[in-house]
């Protein structure tokens, strides 16, 4: 059994996540910025903290880690408002990558998306460019550290049931890049699982192939 830490314990993604993870036999803290949502998060199986990342220095998140084996980030400000995607998306997900160093919970999986990165294509005046910038950054600076990552790219997410089928790195992403939260979920849990996806960006949709198999296998 390991300790596992998800930040951005009530989005969609994270609520499959702690359900799979529980089911599994891992003890899961799910971390969410507001109260009213930890009887959601109870059902999965996964014991609920409230920690406001935007709002937290390096120092409590780290403190709030200590004692995990793993860390997920799943966190997001929802879009909308420039300002908070930077303090979420970016600021606050950087913090959390030097908490965990300083807590010694040396694995961190990021869920970003399918495209992300500095060449994102994403134009100033559309309404998504602080977010593809807020994630190339996080992104770009989990990179650099020393810690044991894997950056998940899934793309446009459905609530489509989970086949636990996908497509790494697909040839022809102009056919459509469809991915159900279900999926993502299954191949974040996988992917603290397998060695071999550390320190490794896999970028995903729903498709034909068993997960560990598509995931080990690239």
């Amino acid at each position: 059994m390991s300790r596992i830490a998800i930040i951005g314990g009530h989005g969609k993604v994270a609520l499959h996540l702690s359900r799979i993870l529980s089911n599994e036999g891992h003890a899961v803290t799910s971390f969410i910025r507001n109260p009213e949502h930890a009887p959601e998060v109870e059902v999965t199986g996964a014991a609920p903290v409230v920690l406001d990342v935007e709002n937290s220095t390096t120092a409590e998140i780290a403190s709030a880690l200590d004692g995990h084996d793993a860390v997920v980030w799943s966190a997001g400000a929802g879009g909308g408002n420039p300002e908070r995607t930077y303090a979420v998306d970016r600021d606050a997900a950087i913090r959390s990558m030097d908490a965990a160093a300083q807590s010694g919970v040396t694995r961190y999986v990021m869920v970003s998306y399918f495209g992300a990165g500095p060449s994102h294509g994403v134009p100033e005046d559309n309404s998504f460019y602080a977010y593809a910038e807020a994630k190339a950054a996080a992104d770009e600076y989990l990179r650099a550290t020393d810690l044991d990552w894997t950056i998940l790219g899934p793309g446009a997410l459905t609530s489509n049931p989970g086949s636990a089928l996908i497509e790494v790195s697909p040839a022809d992403p102009s056919t459509g890049t469809e991915t159900s939260r279900a999926n993502v979920a299954l191949v974040a849990a996988a992917v603290l699982e397998l060695p071999e996806t550390v320190r490794r960006t896999i970028e995903f949709r729903d498709g034909s192939v068993p997960v560990v198999e598509a995931l080990t296998a690239s």
